[in-house]
């Protein structure tokens, strides 16, 4: 498995960000922005990355707080501190960044796919709404009904703006509002599919079968929507 970096990139137009990148072995298929949870960049985060660059995937997790530390992990508190403080504007910001990181690297916006959970799923559907990328998965996106902060609108107030594939990824423990989010979702101009997995909360990623399917359901995505 490809091991990850993490270094401050600047583009050539000036703008600069800390990034994680995860590069592949052999022939780049596309790329991946790998959005962080709100615990920032963790193994985990980090174990996501190498995964899909062995996949054949040029991956960049761009490091959405803007703290002394880089945003590597946090704890608990600090992360709903950190949380509080994004906006879609600053978000957007970043993954722009990120977009432009893998097009100096020669990918095209429809070969570009975002992913994240949790935090980062939420992130990823508002990237989704707002930028025209080859695809987009949620995996356990907080925030449906509810925004995570004053600054990110609630999911479902996004959905029916979808301009890229997108696939969601959730526990059932939140059926009901994931069923309002689908519905919402399904009336976008693109593709959509929201997927439920048996768990005891929407971390549904720590059970090895539903982490299993939802690994598998998220590379058929990409392969399905970015060749």
């Amino acid at each position: 498995m490809s091991g990850t970096r993490t270094e401050p990139v600047v583009l050539a137009d000036g703008r600069a960000l800390r990034m994680t990148i995860a590069e592949p072995p052999g022939v780049v298929r596309g790329g991946l922005v790998v959005l962080h949870e709100a615990r920032g960049i963790t193994e985990t985060v980090r174990t996501l990355a190498s995964g899909l660059a062995a996949e054949g995937w040029l991956v960049v997790a761009p490091h959405i707080y803007h703290g002394a530390d880089g945003s590597s992990e946090v704890d608990e508190a600090l992360a709903v501190d950190r949380v509080s403080g994004l906006s879609g504007e600053s978000v957007l910001t970043d993954t722009d960044i990120a977009f432009g990181w893998l097009a100096q690297h020669g990918i095209s916006a429809d070969r570009i796919g975002v992913v994240g959970f949790e935090l980062g799923g939420a992130v990823a559907m508002v990237v989704a709404a707002r930028r025209g990328i080859g695809a987009a998965v949620s995996v356990a996106g907080g925030g449906i009904l509810q925004p995570l902060s004053n600054g990110l609108p609630a999911l479902v107030d996004v959905a029916t703006e979808l301009r890229c594939p997108w696939l969601g990824l959730y526990g059932d423990k939140i059926a009901d509002e994931v069923a309002q989010l689908r519905e919402a979702a399904s009336r976008s101009a693109t593709a959509t599919d929201v997927v439920l997995f048996p768990a005891a909360d929407h971390r549904f990623d720590i059970h090895p079968d539903g982490a299993f399917e939802a690994w598998q359901r998220m590379l058929n995505w990409f392969d399905s929507h970015m060749r």
